[in-house]
């Protein structure tokens, strides 16, 4: 049985995004945002360990719509290079009923999510990594989800997208990692006790 895990760059309040989806405070834009070099190091080799990837659609078109040619780029890091073909290798599911196209060793999946991430776990195989807050929100009311890796960054943002849904039941947790990074960055992992 596969595991899957849900993990994300958060708000100290609790957003993976703030309100116009905006993802700036993450290092996602400008020039003194950027995340650290450990930090991306960090992401990148979770996308190398990953067996499957699980996306919704928008993240999935804000990862394909950079990352497919991120290493073909003028100025592009050695750790860009690494992390973009790491991405295009890594097998990956789009969960959608808006779109109708998919590359870069993806499959698109247009029907039930939770039905279909069910039996993905039953596969054998790597961990499944999954990202999108609707979708992960899905999985988290299912029981779905083993582990949340919470990349904490020090900034509150006040509103917008959050990591985590309401949920109808308590899932209590067992923490099994915290570590800091550069520029007051936070991970906490924590297992999903069953």
């Amino acid at each position: 049985m596969r595991k899957l895990i849900f993990g994300m760059n958060v708000t100290l309040d609790g957003y993976i995004a703030a309100t116009g989806d905006d993802i700036g405070w993450s290092g996602g834009e400008g020039p003194d945002s950027s995340p650290s070099a450990e930090l991306f190091q960090w992401w990148s080799d979770r996308v190398d360990a990953t067996g499957l990837a699980l996306y919704g659609r928008k993240l999935w078109e804000t990862m394909s719509s950079h990352w497919p040619t991120a290493d073909k780029q003028p100025g592009a890091t050695p750790a860009e290079i690494e992390f973009a073909g790491r991405w295009r290798d890594m097998p990956k599911v789009v969960f959608s009923s808006t779109i109708d196209k998919v590359d870069w060793n993806t499959r698109l999946v247009t029907g039930d999510a939770v039905t279909e991430i069910t039996r993905l776990k039953a596969d054998d195989g790597g961990p499944m990594d999954i990202g999108g807050a609707t979708l992960a929100a899905a999985a988290m009311r299912a029981g779905l989800i083993d582990e949340y890796a919470i990349v904490t960054h020090p900034v509150l943002v006040g509103g917008g997208t959050p990591f985590f849904t309401t949920l109808d039941n308590w899932v209590n947790l067992r923490p099994v990692e915290t570590r800091m990074f550069p520029g007051g960055v936070v991970l906490t992992r924590y297992e999903t006790r069953r």
